[in-house]
């Protein structure tokens, strides 16, 4: 009975029960999303750290507030006009390609600014190098990857993707203001380009560019998205092959007869003034017009990060189940009005009233990203949206440049940000009622060749 009972035993731990469930092994799709993850938290390492970067490099080498602003305003526009060819060459060369190549590039830049005694090289290195590598990783990469892998939860994802740029601040912002201030300027440079190597590592080992190319469908597809799919590939194929560029230039061609293009380029403009362009590059320096210790500061701005993490997600959830025009409404009005207090609350001590617009306003950062992403792949079909989303993202970058030398500007001729916070606030008001004009569409399979 004894030996009866052991062997039963032991063959209940070896093999599942008629009954069980089978299990499943996870999804390629989460893997790839796991290392899209990585690249985004890469790239975003290096644009939060400039904010921490421009008093100390400004304090080295004597130069204006309008030079290293100017550096930045570069690598934002630079940054987010990459975007739509970037988006063109992965549809031609892979994903996993010129990604990897572009998180060399930022490494080896980054590498280089230590090494750089001019303004030139500056506005060479931030402007066109890094902004170029980071260009080709901007939320662009995040929402193709998203919509080739995922049918089920792709608006989550495209959340989850989204607050990597917070988690690039919430990770990385405290540990480069520390180095930056015990060790120097060029220690922190040296962090973000360790990082961007070793995810360029992991980016060419694990990435894979499509679901057919494992032999998988995307994850949670569907017969709708099936067909979807077939569709794209159909336009795709029946398009003649031309160069990214062209193909890039030729979608915007397209598009732009629609108002809804438009609408989400100018929204979108605003979002990138007041996010990249405004507190992102001039938070640190405003708060320490007040007197708050520049760690202070960067630690306040990677709270920043930890609540957009949430907003974020959690917008994107909202994405997959609300009209996506109102959920834009709603995150620009909010934007304002924080920005309309911003100037109250700056301190040398951290009040609460500072806390307040921390949680609301990181809450708030880039929530607007997964309904935009949604409202490009509704109006204008899979086969193009990464793409026009590139078109879109790049006017969010250039709006974050013109942003950053604006207020820079503003705060060299007067002294103060209260302007630039008032002007932006502003800008945030209209794009509700633009966010709004937007017609409502459902998603059309036959997409225009």
């Amino acid at each position: 009975m004894t030996d009866d009972v052991a062997v039963g035993t032991s063959g209940a731990a070896s093999e599942p029960f008629a009954g069980d469930p089978p299990r499943r092994p996870i999804h390629r799709a989460w893997i790839v999303a796991g290392v899209t993850l990585a690249g985004l938290v890469a790239a975003a390492a290096f644009r939060s750290s400039t904010g921490v970067l421009l008093e100390p490099v400004e304090q080295e080498f004597g130069w204006s507030r309008t030079t290293t602003s100017g550096a930045v305003s570069l690598n934002l526009v630079v940054y987010g006009l990459t975007a739509p060819f970037a988006a063109a060459l992965m549809e031609r060369f892979g994903v996993r390609r010129m990604v990897t190549i572009s998180l060399v590039a930022v490494g080896l830049a980054s590498a280089a600014t230590t090494l750089m005694s001019s303004p030139w090289q500056l506005w060479v290195l931030w402007g066109f190098v890094i902004g170029i590598g980071t260009g080709s990783m901007a939320l662009v990469f995040g929402a193709i990857v998203a919509n080739r892998w995922f049918v089920s939860h792709r608006g989550l994802v495209t959340g989850i993707f989204s607050a990597a740029n917070a988690t690039g601040q919430l990770v990385f912002l405290p540990a480069i203001a520390w180095a930056a201030t015990q060790h120097g300027w060029r220690a922190a440079a040296f962090v973000v380009a360790g990082l961007a190597l070793a995810v360029a590592l992991l980016m060419g080992l694990l990435m894979a560019d499509r679901p057919a190319d494992r032999g998988l469908a995307p994850f949670g597809a569907t017969v709708e998205s099936e067909r979807e799919a077939a569709e794209a590939a159909r336009v795709v194929a029946a398009r003649p092959v031309v160069p990214p560029a062209r193909n890039a230039v030729a979608v915007l061609v397209r598009v732009s007869r629609s108002w809804t293009f438009w609408a989400l380029v100018l929204t979108f403009w605003v979002c990138g003034w007041s996010t990249n362009g405004l507190i992102q590059t001039h938070f640190i320096p405003a708060a320490h017009d007040h007197g708050m210790g520049t760690q202070t500061a960067a630690g306040l701005l990677a709270l920043v990060g930890i609540f957009d993490i949430a907003g974020t997600i959690a917008s994107g959830w909202l994405t997959d189940r609300v009209d996506s025009r109102v959920l834009l409404a709603i995150y620009y009005g909010g934007r304002g009005l924080s920005l309309l207090a911003i100037d109250a609350v700056l301190a040398p001590g951290v009040e609460p009233g500072l806390w307040i617009f921390v949680v609301f306003y990181g809450l708030d950062w880039v929530a607007t990203v997964p309904p935009t992403v949604a409202l490009c792949r509704q109006h204008f079909g899979l086969a193009d949206s990464g793409i026009v989303f590139g078109w879109v993202f790049a006017s969010h970058m250039v709006g974050a440049g013109v942003g950053a030398s604006i207020a820079g500007w503003v705060r060299e001729s007067s002294g103060s940000y209260s302007s630039a916070w008032l002007f932006a606030a502003g800008l945030c008001f209209a794009s509700v009622l633009i966010a709004l004009s937007i017609p409502r569409r459902r998603l059309n399979l036959t997409i225009p060749a």
